[in-house]
């Protein structure tokens, strides 16, 4: 890792010089070390630590009379240190209890999801997002069908885990409330615990069968499942709560996230599937993933940095996380990443093992 040529004395420079940096956004001089290392040195000495450190690429100075500011490298340096030493537990208690009491019981993942991103983006005043776990592994758990009035019919329908998608069909006939609950009873006896895919195939083969001609029971509900699971969403849904705030941080220092930058950013967000995939290429197994600035491969996003964490296991997995600028308080954003997922994990369970 880059830190591994950071060492001894220099490795407590850096981390107070970041440290400092993170909290005031002012390059920071060697006397401001001095005072905050606890090191017993002078500040010729810090300056010296320093422009080695410079030339190794992990602080930077602004004007020749300035203190120093870190970069991506030394950033990078210090996330790793937190991750060595990450604890969400606290975190995790805390967001499980508000959850459970916001989404209720059973807890259906969207209304979760939709709470998380709203407590990232509180809780570190930047960008909070959750990403759904993906539709193509969703497995069948309930259908229900209400009445709208004339032929129409709205379908929900839930995947194990909580997973929830509501659409509206027309039937081509008045259907009453006993006929649709009698087809979402048969639908739900035959097919749960089937992942969504097979069970539309099983339909699609089933229509066909010359027996539906004598059942009209199952004929409905045949065609009432077959319409209900045609074009289900591919998208794997994104929730996204903050931009305001970053547009907030943008309209007070340009210097750090330019208002053209932040504007490629809020379209990336705004149409979403781009975003899932760059995550996408992000997540690689359990655990905190930290992307910082230049380390990002899109260009739009190298003015910020992104925390990350999975929630769930197996295909049944999604993302929670948060995006801001590459001056972040890391700390509270890994503690607060690390603890939502937990979180997240844990209500969410109940609804896998149902």
């Amino acid at each position: 890792m880059p830190s591994s040529s950071v060492s001894g004395r220099s490795r407590q420079i850096l981390g107070v010089l970041v440290r400092q940096y993170i909290q005031t956004g002012e390059p920071v001089g060697s006397f401001v070390i001095v005072r905050r290392s606890g090191l017993h040195v002078c500040s010729a000495t810090v300056r010296s630590v320093l422009a080695r450190l410079e030339e190794d690429g992990y602080v930077s100075q602004p004007h020749t009379s300035a203190g120093r500011v870190p970069t991506d490298l030394a950033y990078r340096f210090y996330v790793n240190r937190l991750l060595e030493s990450r604890r969400g537990g606290r975190t995790a208690s805390i967001v499980e209890a508000r959850l459970r009491e916001q989404a209720g019981t059973p807890a259906l993942v969207d209304d979760v999801l939709s709470s998380v991103s709203q407590v990232l983006s509180r809780i570190s005043r930047y960008v909070g997002f959750a990403v759904a776990p993906s539709n193509d592994r969703a497995v069948f758990h309930e259908i229900e069908f209400v009445p709208l009035g004339g032929t129409k019919v709205l379908v929900v329908l839930v995947a194990r885990g909580g997973q929830l998608s509501r659409k509206v069909i027309d039937v081509g006939e008045g259907l009453g409330s006993d006929e649709l609950r009698q087809a979402a009873t048969y639908l739900n006896r035959e097919f749960v615990g089937r992942p969504l895919a097979a069970v539309r195939q099983t339909i699609i083969e089933q229509i066909q069968h010359e027996r539906m001609v004598y059942d009209r029971l199952f004929a409905r509900a045949m065609r009432l499942g077959r319409s209900s699971l045609d074009e289900l969403p591919d998208d794997t849904a994104l929730f996204v709560e903050g931009t305001a705030s970053l547009l907030d941080e943008a309209l007070q220092d340009t210097s750090r996230v330019p208002l053209s930058t932040l504007s490629s950013l809020l379209k990336m967000i705004e149409e979403k599937q781009r975003l899932v995939r760059i995550l996408s290429e992000y997540i690689d197994g359990s655990g905190v993933t930290v992307v910082i600035g230049t380390e990002h491969s899109t260009p739009d996003l190298r003015p910020f940095s992104l925390v990350a964490s999975t929630y769930g296991e197996g295909s049944r997995s999604g993302t929670v996380g948060i995006i801001g600028p590459t001056r972040m308080r890391y700390s509270r954003a890994i503690a607060a990443v690390d603890g939502v997922a937990l979180a997240v994990s844990r209500v969410l369970s109940e609804g896998n093992q149902s």
